[in-house]
């Protein structure tokens, strides 16, 4: 008879923290120190995406409307992988078309790079001569569900449950935390 499997247990936390220097689409230099105390939904992308980005936004959009005044508790943040082309004023004209509330991050190459380590994020140049420019950005697609002291709760994905089910899954985050305090 073969033996059970060994049980796995779960110990620690995953060392995915928000800490960066970037600057934000009104072109002020911000910190993480910007949001605490607030909940942060973390999104790395690119304005010139052709599909992950537009629709993930779109998604974190109706989860801000979703969660109505609660909304407030959360800074929304998209932060480019491309800051080459994603300057301040394109990533104001791309959020903006989005919802109010989200704010855009960019900053020089090795800013990126050090807040896409912290997140534990992936991203990649990738040539493409029909692409603008003459290339696109490989990039994983998860929203980062981070805590007020700027420690990772939960990461998603948009396609794996409907906006209310997350704004659902949030505002239980915030009321669990504010019942801790």
């Amino acid at each position: 008879m073969p033996e059970p499997a060994p049980e796995v247990a779960f110990v620690g936390e995953a060392d995915i923290r928000s800490d960066f220097t970037l600057t934000d689409h009104t072109g002020r230099a911000v910190t993480e120190a910007e949001y605490a105390g607030d909940w942060q939904l973390v999104f790395f992308g690119f304005t010139n995406c052709p599909d992950i980005c537009p629709t993930t936004l779109a998604y974190m959009a109706s989860v801000l409307d979703e969660l109505g005044p609660r909304a407030e508790d959360v800074a929304p943040l998209f932060i480019t992988v491309d800051p080459a082309r994603d300057t301040v004023p394109v990533m104001a004209e791309y959020v903006s078309a989005f919802h109010p509330r989200l704010v855009g991050l960019t900053g020089t190459d090795a800013q990126v790079a050090e807040a896409a380590q912290n997140f534990r994020t992936w991203y990649e140049r990738v040539e493409d001569e029909t692409a603008p420019d003459g290339y696109m950005m490989a990039h994983q697609g998860y929203m980062y569900l981070m805590r007020p002291d700027g420690g990772f709760e939960a990461v998603f994905q948009e396609q794996e449950q409907p906006p209310e089910e997350l704004a659902e899954t949030i505002l239980g985050h915030i009321e669990d935390e504010k019942g801790a305090t």
